[in-house]
């Protein structure tokens, strides 16, 4: 169900860029503008990647250059310590921190340990400040991909195999049990249709456990799979015959080529919705079904779509639904879609930021992929361009200093 963004139901304007800048000092938005007036040129950015994939490959002297600009843009530093002034920052506008550990590691039980120690870490800083309420992992972080493969696929697996799948199934319980004993709430991130089903399974064994008082566990929905709404029902359905909450965040989907290039060559009925008119009419309809069961589901909107979260506003206030109802949480990437992020959390909504962080040379490479993945948010860097410059124009103009 489409909307204008300029709706005069909604209670919250995107449009205010004082409110979406407000915590960057004139020389951080002059920064930011040249940053996304770089990224707006699309042969420009083809270039930068290339050179700093080189660069890196090449251990040249550009670490410095790179945290200053574009790992500094959209990720809050090396380790949990240094995305201390992040957190703060974001604090300060009303705006709470996800800590994603976006360093992808090797296919190994040396590397899946390693990921589960830090993600502990996350969730062990969660539980001291309410300025971080969730914490973030994705499965295969903690365990095999091809492994998955298998067992989606109902292929026996050796000795040795269903071993590495109960290590699997053990990383994941030890991360929502230690959510569980924290009072953390903790996403389970989405991923490719050939191994999320096995990814669903251990995020609603994990909810049957967890989320019996309350919502800890949240599994993520892509909406652009036609199958998903339905899914989502049922998944409701489960949670209420089952006495537990349901814990979803809702996506778009960050897999598209992926999708559509693996059932076309293999021949199988493409998971995907045939229009980008119909993933938003089922991201729409699957926020009503969230708001008319908050008794069972909490949810989080995770997406860059300004209609999606005006929509979801409008439905509130028709609803009747306080701006801070703990069930309802909103979230971007940080460095992204700030207008949207800031205006919320000034209107009173729960909004937080993806913070990804870890090493610049291995967060690099997840940060290219998402670019590419994600045509959504790369095709927001002109919006973003558009609203920067609006607001260092207004500054110039009032004589805003900062």
């Amino acid at each position: 169900m489409p909307i204008s963004v300029e709706s005069p139901q909604a209670d919250v304007s995107f449009e205010d860029t004082s409110v979406a800048f407000s915590s960057k000092s004139n020389f951080q938005l002059k920064k930011t503008y040249w940053l996304f007036s770089m990224m707006n040129q699309v042969w420009l950015v083809k270039l930068g990647t290339f050179f700093i994939k080189l660069s890196l490959l090449l251990r040249l002297p550009v670490k410095k250059l790179i945290k200053t600009t574009l790992f500094g843009q959209f990720c809050g530093g090396e380790d949990i310590k240094e995305c201390d002034k992040t957190i703060q920052n974001l604090a300060k506008s009303g705006v709470g921190t996800i800590l994603d550990y976006s360093v992808e590691g090797e296919d190994n039980e040396r590397s899946f340990d390693k990921t589960t120690t830090e993600v502990l870490l996350t969730i062990e800083k969660a539980s001291q400040t309410d300025a971080v309420p969730f914490s973030v992992f994705k499965v295969t972080g903690v365990g095999s991909t091809p492994l998955m493969e298998k067992i989606q696929a109902g292929e026996p697996l050796s000795k040795e195999e269903q071993a590495a799948y109960e290590r699997m199934q053990k990383r994941v319980d030890n991360l929502c049990q230690k959510a569980s004993e924290l009072g953390v709430k903790i996403f389970v991130d989405a991923e490719e249709s050939w191994i999320q089903n096995v990814i669903d399974q251990l995020a609603y064994k994990a909810m049957q456990k967890y989320n019996i008082r309350k919502p800890i566990v949240y599994n993520t929905f892509q909406m652009y799979r036609h199958d998903m709404l339905e899914n989502l029902k049922q998944a409701t359905r489960e949670a209420k015959a089952g006495g537990y909450c349901l814990g979803a965040k809702l996506v778009r989907g960050a897999y598209f080529e992926k999708e559509r290039l693996r059932a076309c060559e293999s021949e199988y009925q493409d998971p995907i919705h045939a229009t980008k008119e119909d993933t938003d009419r089922d991201f729409n309809k699957a926020i009503e079904f969230c708001l008319d069961n908050r008794d069972v589901i909490s949810f989080c909107l995770g997406t860059h779509n300004e209609y999606s979260c005006l929509y979801c506003v409008e439905l509130m206030s028709k609803k009747n639904i306080p701006h801070n109802d703990p069930h309802v949480w909103f979230a971007q990437l940080l460095g992204m879609s700030d207008n949207i992020s800031y205006n919320l959390a000034n209107a009173g909504y729960n909004v937080a930021k993806y913070v990804p962080y870890g090493p610049v040379e291995a967060v690099m490479p997840y940060l290219f992929r998402r670019a590419e993945e994600n045509k959504s948010i790369a095709g927001q860097s002109s919006r973003e361009f558009l609203l920067i410059k609006r607001e260092v124009e207004r500054r110039h103009q009032q004589k805003v200093i900062r």
